[in-house]
């Protein structure tokens, strides 16, 4: 297709429409809503790979509008009543049919491509680490919004009805919602016991991913290869019914989209801990002696180093030998609802953490005693202000000597709770004698170390509060 059939297919149909619709669209989306791509290290625009899996997931309307507006450009024949006409022309029917797809294709690309392009910039500004590893995810988001595209025309030239184009939307958005919702998850019972949900090989037909819950978390190169084998007998279906003049022929133009679907299955992979993989890569840790962050955070390791030193001095002050000897970002990536394990050896911090997030200088020493001594016991994914918070902050203040609530982002009411909660165990806890002391605040550590146990009711003596 040459650059004068591409101005001539751009100003005669919708393909520029489309694309601009589907950029438009996605960025008031992102920008006017305020949901979870705007905060802590998942913020779409924070990290690479978190770039790539919050626009891939877009795609939940993206891609059914796609398809409806690709129906839409082929019907472009029907409606202007030229078929027969065009059937006569000495022009071979796959020319008009590639430069009817491939003017929308461009266009779809280009607009996903701009989106992408927006949020690199940001991220460009907020993180040293640059990789390629999201490089893939982008690359088949815009495949998907392609093949959905020329799906939608081949299926609107075979089903020529100004019904075609919304309801193909609306099959498409059903599909996908169903997949996200029923028919691509599988029912599980988490580390607590409660009934919970995980995707199933099904659920990588659709072009939604799951919702990012770890910077770290990316999708398997097996994702990348059944994925695309999946939309290139996509997109060939919708090709070969563009050119279909036959009820035969465009029976037989259905065997890509049905073989893909087959051949992806076989590849993608079934167990959910093979779609969603952790970035080795970005994991590996990068050092300033005892603090070390993942490499994605490199960029913040200035910042800690020096109040987690200045942490590890007190906690050694206070402990003893019984003291943590380094400070480290939690690379381990559990499954929701699992209960953590720490070290006693070592303080692990998570930048998404309220209290390490909120902190700085010496609100951050703070906050990384508070993770040494009582580390939070709370399941992956689930949230809570209790007894946790309360041991953190009277175990902090007895480390430092005089009682402060640790930083956050809680509210005034919460933040009084938490003082009338915390402040006379901190004073009883103060008046004891030293050996007292330090059994209560060795019993608070064992309690949350193994998560076994109520670390503040070590504190408080066993009172039940």
């Amino acid at each position: 297709m040459n650059l004068r059939v591409l101005r001539i297919e751009l100003r005669r149909s919708v393909a520029p429409w489309a694309g601009a619709v589907v950029l438009t669209t996605a960025l008031a989306f992102l920008y006017t809503l305020n949901g979870a791509w705007w905060s802590g290290t998942t913020a779409w625009t924070a990290q690479w790979t978190s770039l790539a899996m919050w626009t891939r997931s877009l795609l939940f309307y993206l891609w059914p509008l796609a398809v409806g507006l690709g129906a839409l450009q082929g019907l472009r024949d029907h409606r202007s009543k030229m078929s027969e006409l065009l059937t006569t022309t000495s022009r071979p029917a796959w020319q008009r049919a590639a430069a009817l797809s491939g003017t929308t294709a461009i266009t779809l690309a280009a607009a996903f491509g701009l989106l992408v392009l927006v949020g690199g910039v940001q991220v460009l500004a907020h993180s040293e680490y640059t990789h390629l590893g999201w490089l893939p995810i982008s690359l088949v988001g815009a495949l998907f919004l392609v093949a959905g595209a020329v799906l939608g025309m081949g299926a609107a030239r075979a089903l020529p009805s100004v019904l075609t184009p919304p309801a193909l939307a609306m099959g498409a958005f059903v599909f996908t919602a169903l997949m996200h919702m029923s028919l691509g998850r599988t029912r599980t019972t988490m580390a607590e016991g409660l009934p919970g949900t995980e995707p199933n090989q099904i659920s990588l037909l659709s072009p939604e991913v799951e919702e990012v819950r770890n910077v770290l978390l990316t999708l398997s190169a097996s994702v990348h290869v059944g994925q695309t084998i999946w939309l290139l007998g996509m997109a060939a279906t919708g090709f070969a019914l563009l050119v279909a003049v036959t009820p035969r022929a465009r029976l037989i133009a259905l065997t890509p989209v049905v073989a893909g679907a087959v051949l992806a299955l076989l590849v993608l992979p079934s167990d959910p801990r093979r779609m969603y993989v952790v970035d080795e890569a970005a994991a590996e840790l990068v050092c300033d002696g005892p603090v070390c962050v993942a490499k994605t955070h490199q960029d913040r390791l200035t910042d800690l180093a020096g109040p987690g030193k200045e942490a590890l001095h007190l906690l050694h002050s206070a402990l003893g030998e019984r003291a943590p000897v380094s400070v480290r970002e939690n690379t381990a990536v559990l499954p929701e609802g699992t209960t953590p394990r720490w070290s006693a050896e070592t303080v692990l911090l998570d930048f998404d953490d309220d209290i390490v997030a909120a902190a700085k200088d010496e609100e951050l020493t703070r906050s990384l005693i508070a993770e040494g001594m009582v580390p939070d016991c709370t399941p992956v994914g689930w949230t809570s202000v209790g007894g946790d918070l309360y041991a953190q902050t009277v175990a902090a203040s007895w480390v430092l000597g005089d009682f402060k609530p640790l930083p956050g982002t809680l509210s005034e009411k919460l933040r009084r709770e938490v003082d009338a909660e915390t402040r006379a165990v901190w004073r009883e806890l103060k008046a004891l004698a030293p050996a007292e002391q330090h059994r209560r605040i060795n019993a608070a550590r064992a309690a949350a170390h193994s998560c076994e146990g109520d670390a503040f009711d070590a504190l408080n003596g066993g009172k039940s509060r």
